[in-house]
């Protein structure tokens, strides 16, 4: 019996916990014998979109290189977890057109919280003028308007979180 496959985005700024959630939901899945992927936007970035920066227009295109790679294996029927930054919500929604098996996850914590949390030193460097285009320092997040699912990682446990998503995937009927 051929499965469907979907795409989860993992949205939020960086330290959210955007990884961590991705990484145990696909462990989960796996251990259940589901096909997953994995495409965090760190390892995408070294590999797939090597080249572009930090730019609007290059964040763009990085989004839509990755939701290419999603597309492609979302309708191969393999459940796709992608956890990348996205900050504009334009391009998540173009993305989000395209592959239609899609359900987009808000990794929500407060700046202060995931400044904390930041074991890169990036938000040191972003605030020290060291690194431009810093999503939450000096370039925005658009908050999503309606993700189907919220993850509030500076109020829930990590257990919480992936519960969250799990339910959603079975209640859209990509779980058996």
């Amino acid at each position: 019996m051929k499965r469907r496959g979907v795409t989860v985005w993992f949205t939020g700024l960086s330290g959210a916990g955007k990884t961590t959630i991705s990484k145990a939901v696909a462990e989960e899945l796996r251990s259940q014998g589901y096909l997953v992927e994995l495409l965090d936007g760190d390892l995408v970035r070294q590999n797939l979109t090597k080249g572009l920066g930090f730019s609007k227009e290059d964040r763009d295109e990085n989004i839509r290189r990755i939701g290419f790679v999603a597309h492609l294996l979302t309708r191969n029927g393999v459940i796709v977890l992608v956890s990348a930054i996205s900050p504009y919500r334009e391009i998540r929604q173009e993305v989000k057109a395209k592959i239609g098996d899609f359900i987009e996850v808000f990794v929500n914590a407060p700046l202060e919280i995931c400044e904390k949390r930041d074991v890169k030193g990036l938000y040191k460097k972003a605030r020290s003028g060291e690194i431009k285009h810093f999503t939450g320092i000096d370039d925005p997040y658009e908050i999503p308007t309606n993700p189907e699912v919220e993850c509030h990682t500076d109020i829930e446990t990590e257990a919480e979180s992936i519960a969250k998503v799990w339910q959603k995937l079975k209640a859209s009927g990509y779980l058996d």
